[in-house]
């Protein structure tokens, strides 16, 4: 079987702009273990526009990574996240997380106030 984590838009900021400790070593250690690390594409588009463009290189990084997938805002999934409510830039971290049960990785775990199924893992 296998594992993964979703990194919502503030985990991606964490990592990018180098702020967390922790949230660089989950994915060299996912890079050295193979776990897979999808990526909310309204967390990445939120990401680019907050980071500063010195960060956008190390963003870039990320996306390159073998273990990083993209979970890409098509028509169908723009249903989902609308039908789950509340935030869309969550909902969709949390549609990715529930779908393939695994936890969402996130920076700001205030954010997440009830979250029926779905594990939070708040970055320290």
């Amino acid at each position: 079987m296998i594992g993964g984590r979703v990194l919502d838009a503030a985990a991606v900021i964490a990592f990018a702009s180098r702020t967390s400790i922790y949230a660089q070593a989950l994915v060299w250690t996912a890079v050295e273990e193979g776990i897979v690390l999808v990526v909310p594409s309204t967390a990445l588009g939120t990401a680019w526009a907050t980071l500063s463009e010195k960060d956008h290189d190390v963003l870039e990084v990320l996306l390159r990574l073998p273990v990083t997938v993209v979970d890409d805002l098509t028509g169908t999934r723009a249903r989902a996240i609308g039908e789950l409510g509340g935030d869309q830039l969550d909902a969709h971290a949390l549609l990715c997380a529930r779908d393939r049960g695994w936890a969402v990785v996130t920076g700001d775990a205030a954010r997440y106030s009830v979250v029926d199924g779905v594990e939070i893992e708040p970055l320290p």
